[in-house]
């Protein structure tokens, strides 16, 4: 096995940067279980490898061509995780078509890496076959966002656009999570409809809320001023996907 350039070093400390990462049309994964399920996964999309020698004998032989090493210190110089794994790996973006007539999550602002995880993760259990987000939402190629989506970012599709009018163009019905609104529980839900969740501080903006067709709200019994946006898209999901 190759070690791994100091020039490779430094490419791969650079796609740390969104702008990079957007440019070069790549992400990037830390950790075993992770990186393995990518492989899986997005075997015809894998760029580059950089692991410890001991981390070796589990990449499958097909990917070894493009694998290199690198000692515990030089991982650590690569990472962005403040335990490094033993592997790190480079896939190139995969190009998804934006679905209609699917049950659709939106994000209007969303901005916390471990909320976007969280929900790319709900989306996977609940079998959401893609999520929106607002240009302003967070990057899902954010290396938090990827840990905390626990292999959710390989499967469901992320589209980033101006939501005003991709709402405005869509003909399906249109939810949106607000704190006064109609009790999700006594609602009809068709299976193709459209849930909009807004920004952890500031909820959905003005001009998106105009185009919600029904504001559903969870009930709220106690004294909390409002809740997590992703443990609010679990309680809907739960309710909503039947």
């Amino acid at each position: 096995m190759e070690a791994l350039s100091k020039a490779k070093q430094k490419w791969i400390r650079s796609l740390q940067l969104k702008k990079n990462r957007d440019q070069e049309m790549l992400f990037v994964v830390e950790g075993e279980k992770s990186v393995l399920e990518g492989l899986s996964a997005f075997a015809s999309q894998v760029e580059l490898l950089a692991c410890l020698d001991a981390f070796y004998p589990q990449i499958p032989s097909q990917f070894h061509s493009k694998t290199f090493s690198v000692t515990s210190k030089e991982l650590e110089h690569i990472s962005e995780l403040k335990t490094p794994n033993k592997c790190i790996a480079i896939f190139k973006r995969p190009v998804r078509a934006l679905l209609s007539n699917c049950f659709t999550i939106v994000l209007d602002g969303i901005q916390d890496p471990g909320n976007m995880g969280t929900i790319l993760r709900l989306a996977d259990w609940f079998g959401v076959k893609q999520v929106v987000c607002s240009k302003d939402t967070v990057d899902c190629y954010n290396s938090k966002v990827i840990q905390s989506s626990m292999g959710a970012i390989y499967r469901i599709p992320v589209h980033y656009t101006d939501l005003a009018s991709y709402l405005t163009q869509t003909p399906q019905q249109k939810y949106g999570a607000m704190l006064n609104g109609t009790n999700y529980k006594k609602i009809d839900y068709p299976k193709d409809g459209i849930l909009i969740m807004g920004n952890e501080g500031k909820g959905v903006r003005s001009e998106i809320e105009a185009l919600i067709d029904i504001p559903v709200t969870i009930p709220r019994f106690g004294e909390a001023e409002s809740l997590n946006v992703a443990t609010a898209t679990a309680i809907l999901l739960a309710e909503i996907i039947q």
